[in-house]
């Protein structure tokens, strides 16, 4: 197998066999402190495939940042064929801030590919997708759900691009949305340059869930191993993903006080009672439904909602009890695991 060439981002160069942290230059603060984003490159002896795996594009979603650190933390990486760049925090601005959001109040993931004389987010998402995006072959970006709001684990992907769909299955996790793609967002460009690329979404914001963080690491190994990156193991349990037909989120139908919500990963038939939203005084309430048959993947974990508001994303699936042996499959694998 051949030998692997010098990699470079920035000004720095990476040799065959070597690791090395990259501090990318971003916006300073207006204090006049530098500031920069960490990137570790893990370069192989031999050639292979480049991927990059990035966290907190949304500054606040910590459970990716978590996976990047136990991925860097791997004995196999010693063994790498190819390069793995890891970039645990994209947005650092919104990161220090704790903030989904650049300091300018836009969202990173609505504006690429940027450019290098727009906005601070504009030339951020510039600068991830010139230094980062543009040298590697695949993607994995981790993300969780936004402020008060977790998603049950579940890939984001084009699925009718055969590559993206391959490493969505290698991923594995129990879910896979085919999703709606976003204008601006980093999927969106990279399924405009048909770059294979996954989202994984799992967990809450500002918030560590270990079940998420534990199933991210095993989806990235797996997909490195996919691509030959990292050597075969004995094959472990894992849950074959079953794809959605399609998602929808259920809204509250009054102003009030939530109570007695379902679960993430549980399985609900339309009519059913998804919770009940009811004035403080507990002299009335009203009934939140399930609109079909699926899986809830994704729900509010505030006790407060206004008339409107989404409170239950229920995915549908050709055999709903499939999605749930698959879910239930999940739960189970992951229980006996320690981190």
């Amino acid at each position: 197998m051949a030998k692997n060439k010098p990699f470079s981002i920035g000004d720095t160069e990476v040799a065959p066999g070597e690791r090395k942290s990259i501090d990318l230059p971003v916006a300073d603060l207006y204090t006049g402190t530098s500031l920069n984003m960490p990137v570790k490159v893990v370069h192989g002896k031999r050639e292979g495939p480049v991927l990059f795996v990035s966290a907190a594009l949304h500054g606040d979603e910590l459970n990716g940042v978590q996976v990047v650190r136990r991925l860097l933390a791997q004995k196999s990486l010693r063994r790498i064929r190819g390069t793995l760049i890891a970039v645990p925090i994209v947005n650092v601005h919104g990161f220090l801030n704790q903030s989904r959001y650049m300091p300018d109040r836009r969202d990173l993931n609505r504006s690429f590919p940027g450019s290098a004389k727009g906005s601070i987010a504009s030339r951020l998402a510039n600068t991830f997708l010139t230094e980062i995006v543009s040298k590697a072959d695949y993607g994995i970006d981790l993300h969780t759900g936004a402020l008060n709001r977790s998603n049950f684990p579940q890939i984001r992907a084009n699925m009718d691009d055969p590559a993206t769909r391959d490493l969505a299955f290698a991923f594995a996790a129990p879910v896979i949305l085919d999703a709606s793609i976003r204008d601006g967002s980093l999927r969106a460009c990279a399924a405009e340059r048909k770059f294979p690329m996954l989202v994984y979404e799992a967990g809450e914001a500002l918030r560590f869930d270990k079940t998420c963080i534990r199933a991210g690491l095993r989806g990235v190994l797996r997909v490195m191993r996919y691509l030959d990156m990292l050597p075969a193991v004995k094959k472990s349990r894992q849950v074959k993903p079953v794809v959605a037909d399609y998602t929808s989120w259920v809204r509250s139908p009054d102003s009030g006080i939530v109570s007695r919500k379902v679960g993430l990963g549980a399985r609900v038939e339309e009519g059913g009672i998804l919770a009940y939203v009811g004035d403080p005084l507990g002299e009335a309430q009203e009934k939140v439904v399930a609109p079909f048959d699926g899986i809830v993947i994704g729900r509010s974990n505030l006790p407060l909602a206004h008339e409107g508001d989404a409170l239950f994303n229920v995915a549908a699936f050709k055999s709903v009890k499939r999605a749930e042996n698959k879910v239930e499959q999940f739960a189970a694998i992951h229980a006996e695991l320690e981190d």
